[in-house]
């Protein structure tokens, strides 16, 4: 990625949207422009895990303004992520399909981990480089992120669903601020948190950050009440606590530094925080600059080189875990990529990278199932996709590679997917023609075969086989003669045409 490129981050919190925007220079990123809006998307999540229309609304709402000071960006200078009121939520879909639509751009969202292993990167590119074992926290509305790492490696990454505007809306009901209330919060938070204690012990990291949203809140009132700039310590939480049971109510807190977009929330971030500090035996904690959003942008840089994307890492761990005949999976690797290659003038502008490792990792894992059985591994190895906290991936792209694993062989009907993309279309066929020219687990002639396509409104591919290699390979000519079968379940025809 060149000098001076914007990068833009959009980070959909639970309580606040926010749009970072970077320039790149010699491989940092600087701010050029930060806005951030209070959406309380958490705050619409209803007890069957429903966002509601006026939650959805104030959504897009916002996405709309920052859609207008992303106007002019290209596609691959974007990347937005959702976190977990959008994880929980049963009709996300609802929102995120209106919501990338206004927005211009997609809108991934990412599992606990992901965004805590995100959110590290945020907070350590943004500190000086040590030696230091760090501890991490995020308290966001409606997740808490805990990890342990030193230097740009996290080796934990952990999320509990513990945030601030769920402890609010849970524990300080109506903006009540009394002892039972906070005595509640935080034996709850804590019950919930116990398991961090045997991730994060004391002896196990030498200095405790906090990121963002509560954190920097309490960090400003600290800051402005006295207390050492960007430090938090147990007397300063504990006299905050004090003013806020004075004030009995959020209406009636009156403490310089406490913005007014944190006044609601403000209850049961500061009791998950207290209970952290308890359970973690935190005396200090630092308020880091870094946040997700951070964390963002460069993992952007990150996946523009092949050898730096984690998800390429992450990708070599499945196949390690599961067993993976690395042989036969590179075998399909190359072939599937020596076909798309050949559709490489039907791939859209833009999209030619993210199309070919999507393939290549698809093709990787294609076998992984067959760790658990050999009957059906196409659908184990789909199902561990789908269920998998694969660092680097966002859910979505995590669910394409489910549905090409699931895809590479069988019938096409049992897929749940839109033929109409031509993209998902190409990967597939590729994936499936190389399947098919590898069965017999070895090399094969592949080179005299030649594939093309004609999209949208044809939609038809085909494959030029020359006579004699049908009549040495009469097995494979079987199978992609089967193949053209399968496909006319579909949109798409597939097409042999012998020379």
């Amino acid at each position: 990625m060149k000098n001076d490129t914007l990068l833009a981050a959009i980070d959909l919190g639970s309580n606040s949207f926010r749009l970072e925007i970077g320039r790149l220079s010699l491989g940092q990123i600087h701010r050029v422009e930060y806005l951030k809006e209070t959406v309380r998307q958490g705050n619409g999540l209803d007890s069957e895990r429903l966002l509601s229309d006026e939650a959805m609304q104030r959504g897009w709402d916002c996405l709309a303004r920052f859609a207008e000071r992303l106007s002019g960006f290209k596609k691959q200078q974007v990347r937005a992520v959702a976190t977990q009121t959008l994880r929980e939520a049963r009709n996300r879909e609802d929102f995120l399909s209106r919501a990338k639509q206004i927005l211009g751009f997609p809108i991934e969202v990412i599992s606990g981990r992901e965004e805590a292993r995100l959110i590290y990167q945020g907070v350590a590119h943004l500190l000086p480089q040590t030696e230091d074992r760090r501890l991490v926290i995020d308290i966001g509305g409606r997740s808490t992120e805990l990890i342990v790492g030193q230097g740009l490696e996290a080796s934990v990454t952990e999320s509990y669903r513990v945030g601030s505007v769920a402890w609010s809306m849970k524990y300080f009901r109506h903006g009540q601020l009394d002892e039972s209330a906070f005595d509640r919060a935080e034996i709850a938070a804590k019950a919930i948190l116990d398991e961090a204690l045997s991730l994060c012990p004391r002896n196990a990291w030498d200095v405790a950050y906090g990121s963002s949203g509560t954190v920097g809140a309490v960090g400003d009132i600290l800051s402005v009440a006295g207390w050492s700039q960007g430090i938090i310590d147990r007397e300063g939480l504990a006299w905050l606590k004090r003013c806020m049971l004075r004030a009995q109510h959020v209406d009636k807190l009156r403490l310089e530094g406490l913005k007014e977009d944190r006044r609601a929330v403000i209850g049961g971030g500061v009791s998950v925080l207290m209970a952290l500090f308890d359970l973690l035996d935190i005396d200090v904690l630092h308020v880091a600059d870094g946040a997700l959003r951070h964390g963002v942008l460069f993992d952007m840089l990150e996946r523009e080189d092949e050898h730096e994307d984690i998800r390429a890492t992450t990708v070599r761990r499945l196949q390690k875990n599961f067993g993976v005949d690395l042989t036969q999976a590179d075998r399909v690797r190359r072939v599937a990529l020596e076909l798309l290659t050949q559709l490489s003038p039907n791939v859209p502008e833009h999209e030619p990278t993210r199309i070919r490792r999507k393939l290549e990792w698809a093709a990787q894992l294609h076998e992984m199932g067959a760790l658990i059985s050999h009957s059906d591994y196409h659908k184990h190895g789909a199902y561990i996709l789908d269920n998998s906290d694969a660092t680097g991936f966002a859910v979505s792209e995590l669910h394409r590679l489910s549905l090409l694993v699931l895809g590479h062989r069988g019938k096409l009907r049992k897929l749940n997917v839109d033929f109409d993309d031509d993209a998902f279309a190409m990967q597939l066929m590729c994936l499936r023609l190389s399947v098919i020219l590898c069965h017999a687990r070895r090399d094969p002639e592949s080179q005299p075969l030649k594939l093309s396509c004609s999209g949208t409104p044809d939609r038809q591919f085909k494959l030029e086989l020359p006579a004699d290699w049908a009549k040495q390979y009469p097995q494979s000519t079987h199978l992609l003669n089967e193949e053209v079968q399968a496909w006319q379940k579909t949109t798409w025809n597939l097409v042999l045409q012998l020379d």
